[in-house]
């Protein structure tokens, strides 16, 4: 075997050997490639679900916000028609008249005076327009008498100096017992179809 063999032989060896390392080095590229692009594929998949999420994390909380606004509007109207119709019974309150607006007055004061003992000197006090009303309904009962106005729809408000107690029997004060015990009623009433 010759010199020239030897190399020739070594040589070979080395281009085999180089082959061999270009091809690890190209089978290692290639993995790192690959690793790299399914990296990044999963990185852009859980950045697309992540937007996603976000996405409909804010369409849901929008949803819910305008729902929460709706729902607002829709108790404040409620509450502005309930206002509406307090106001009218107000009206028509204010607005009796004759027998029916006598008839209550009495009524009110007959459960006023059953408060107090019969020897009390009474002191009623009413509306302004019912004065005349009241001073003629109160020929009826001894020891009571006409003390001037209260700012009230009518009815009366009836004291007494000596037991210090006042029993209020006014309009504004039997609608306000009524509206309240039967509030969730009126409301249920009007806003049935809803």
């Amino acid at each position: 075997m010759s010199l020239q063999t030897v190399v020739e032989d070594i040589r070979d060896e080395a281009r085999a050997r180089a082959q061999e390392i270009s091809d690890a080095a190209d089978e290692r590229a290639e993995e790192i490639i690959a690793d790299a692009e399914a990296d990044a594929e999963q990185i852009h998949e859980e950045r697309e679900a992540e937007v996603e999420r976000t996405i409909e994390q804010e369409r849901e909380q929008r949803l819910s916000s305008a729902k929460l606004e709706a729902k607002q509007a829709r108790l404040n109207a409620r509450r502005d028609i309930l206002e509406d119709v307090r106001g009218d019974v107000e009206d028509a309150l204010a607005a009796l008249e004759g027998d029916r607006r006598e008839e209550l007055t009495r009524a009110l004061l007959d459960a006023a005076v059953d408060e107090f003992d019969d020897s009390d000197e009474l002191s009623v006090y009413g509306r302004a327009s019912d004065q005349s009303l009241l001073e003629d309904v109160l020929d009826d009962y001894d020891g009571a008498t006409y003390a001037g106005e209260r700012d009230c729809l009518g009815g009366v408000v009836v004291e007494s100096g000596e037991s210090r107690v006042r029993v209020n029997n006014t309009f504004d004060s039997i609608l306000e017992d009524v509206w309240e015990d039967n509030l969730k009623a009126i409301s249920d009433r009007l806003f049935e179809d809803q």
